[in-house]
């Protein structure tokens, strides 16, 4: 069933702020408080709401973080594709994401770790077996400058640019 109409608005804003108000997102889209609640449980009980979670910046709040994007290389399955394997390495606590990509590599995989040795470690030991992997490539993320749409460092107000001749 497809999202459409007050459903896709409530949507926007709760992707926006998932802290704002029933009655709040009622005034936005015209509704009452009670049918806002009923079509947020219903997008609940249907899956299209998984979760709600904060975005945080990992560096104002000091979390010691490595994370990895592994690009993946299989050899599909004959039944099932890549949706097998894509499950079983969905299925480690250290995986993040999972998403079959198209390009030269299969699946785009984010891992997360204390250190890049613990990164390393666990692609080599967990990903690289699996009988359909082919190859991998392993990039580690250096920087965040936006995630979900938030800019992470704003340009600092009134910081110069330098002047050269």
């Amino acid at each position: 069933m497809k999202v459409e109409g007050k459903e896709e608005e409530i949507l926007k804003i709760l992707e926006e702020n998932a802290r704002i108000s029933d009655k709040e997102i009622a005034k936005m889209v015209g509704l009452d408080e009670d049918e806002v609640k009923q079509t947020i449980s219903e997008l609940e009980n249907r899956g299209v709401i998984r979760k709600y979670k904060a975005l945080i910046n990992p560096e104002k709040a000091g979390i010691e973080a490595v994370q990895a994007l592994i690009d993946v290389k299989l050899s599909p399955e004959r039944t099932v594709g890549y949706d097998s394997v894509a499950e079983r390495i969905s299925r480690f606590p250290e995986v993040k994401s999972v998403r079959l990509v198209s390009g030269e590599y299969d699946l785009s995989v984010l891992v997360e770790g204390n250190t890049m040795r613990k990164v390393a470690y666990f692609v080599a030991e967990k990903i690289a077996p699996l009988e359909q992997v082919r190859n991998t490539v392993t990039h580690f993320l250096l920087k965040t400058y936006k995630e979900n749409g938030e800019i992470y460092e704003e340009e600092e107000k009134g910081k110069r640019l330098a002047v050269t001749l």
